[in-house]
């Protein structure tokens, strides 16, 4: 019986690094349909190696920086209770390479290609496993300072904050260092549109990533006895609480349509264990209430070229769901309760200024010595061709 509870944990927790997997193929096509066609290609490359290079980084330096456990042992011992441990590695790396592909929405388009990987190898390997550790790992006696003066820790579940707001301030030091698209804010005042390339493709991205959230979020139990359907149904109402407010708060416009379910599920993952349903459709739909008015701001108003909206969407949804767990997740509007919107707070307001000033100075150090940006002929040919050498439908352009 406990080897095949063994197996089933390593299981269920396999499956959910599979599903967290796929959302990356979600971050790639969001992306590929938000930017420009001239700039596709680039997208999907940088999905894809940034994963790769945050899984060497996470399983060299990352996770042993998080959980003080290294794997340079015989693969005997790795291999002791079904692989769990390996396993779990694989699942939380998903999560950790989750941040260089939210960065990635926010710098497209104009980013140099190997500067970025140097950042991605520092986020995983040290920023991100910092602060990780702090929130699940008791790290230097945060928790505990936090029990004791609010009467609860600070409570995330699935990454509201660890996550997704981590990942989105790091990207808005990113962005502002980074400077605006050419020919996007123009001296007269006048904004250049520049439309996506897909909604077809866009739609796909948030479609893929709504599904593996359900992977992202329950199987973050990471044993089969502690599997909640509370969880499920919670990400679920978030995810239409999030969609139809958006709907109708983004006047039927697709783009803000198809991120509103992805601003509810980044909203509900902190508190997704403790809400009841019709709480977490509220913080859903407050979510989407954030990105439209945000995105809005950050685009037309500031002057902040956050092209996919990643500040809003993951930075500030996701520190709207810190603070929400501890709101919704109280016994006085539905919630099981064992939670403090102090804690919350103080949690939530550790991880952000954390990531922020990280931020800047990762980016920061960067812009100084290898520089951040193409150069102006190389944005205008697009990252496809200056990069890459290949646009994203050579053959038609070839019959052209």
């Amino acid at each position: 019986m406990n080897a095949l509870q063994q197996g089933a944990n390593a299981l269920f927790i396999l499956l959910g690094a599979v599903m967290v997997l796929a959302m990356h193929a979600g971050f790639a096509f969001l992306e590929l349909g938000t930017v420009r066609r001239k700039n596709q290609v680039n997208a999907l490359v940088k999905i894809l190696v940034d994963f790769s290079v945050s899984t060497v980084v996470y399983f060299v330096l990352g996770y042993s920086v998080a959980y003080g456990t290294g794997f340079f042992v015989g693969a005997e011992e790795l291999a002791a209770k079904n692989g769990y441990e390996l396993v779990k590695f694989f699942f939380l790396l998903t999560f950790a390479a989750a941040i260089p592909a939210i960065i990635s929405g926010g710098i497209a388009e104009r980013a140099k290609f190997w500067p970025q990987l140097m950042a991605t190898a520092v986020i995983v390997g040290v920023i991100y496993p910092f602060f990780e550790g702090i929130a699940w790992n008791q790290h230097f006696g945060v928790q505990a300072w936090l029990l004791a003066t609010t009467g609860a820790e600070f409570h995330d579940f699935a990454g509201s904050v660890v996550v997704h707001a981590v990942g989105g301030w790091i990207a808005l030091g990113a962005v502002i260092l980074l400077g605006a698209r050419s020919n996007r804010y123009r001296k007269d005042g006048a904004i250049s549109a520049h439309p996506p390339s897909s909604i077809p493709f866009l739609a796909l991205g948030a479609w893929i990533l709504t599904v593996g959230w359900f992977g992202f979020n329950v199987m973050s139990a990471q044993t089969l006895d502690k599997i909640s359907g509370l969880v499920a149904v919670n990400s679920l109402m978030a995810m239409v609480g999030g969609t139809l407010v958006a709907l109708l708060m983004g006047k039927n416009d697709p783009g803000f349509l198809h991120n509103g379910p992805l601003a509810g599920l980044v909203a509900v993952c902190a508190g997704s264990d403790l809400m009841h349903p019709l709480g977490a459709l509220v913080v859903g739909g407050i979510a989407g209430a954030i990105f439209v008015v945000m995105f809005t701001l950050t685009q037309n108003k500031w002057k902040i070229d956050d092209v996919l909206g990643v500040w809003p969407l993951h930075g500030l949804c996701g520190t709207w769901g810190g603070i929400a767990a501890g709101i919704f997740g109280s016994k006085a509007l539905g919630g099981l309760g064992g939670v403090s919107l102090s804690a919350q707070l103080m949690g939530t307001g550790l991880g952000v200024l954390w990531a922020l000033v990280s931020g800047f100075a990762v980016y920061g150090l960067l812009k100084a010595t290898l520089g951040l940006r193409l150069s102006h002929e190389e944005e205008f040919d697009g990252a496809d061709l200056s990069i890459h050498k290949i646009s994203a439908t050579p053959e038609r352009e070839a019959n052209w």
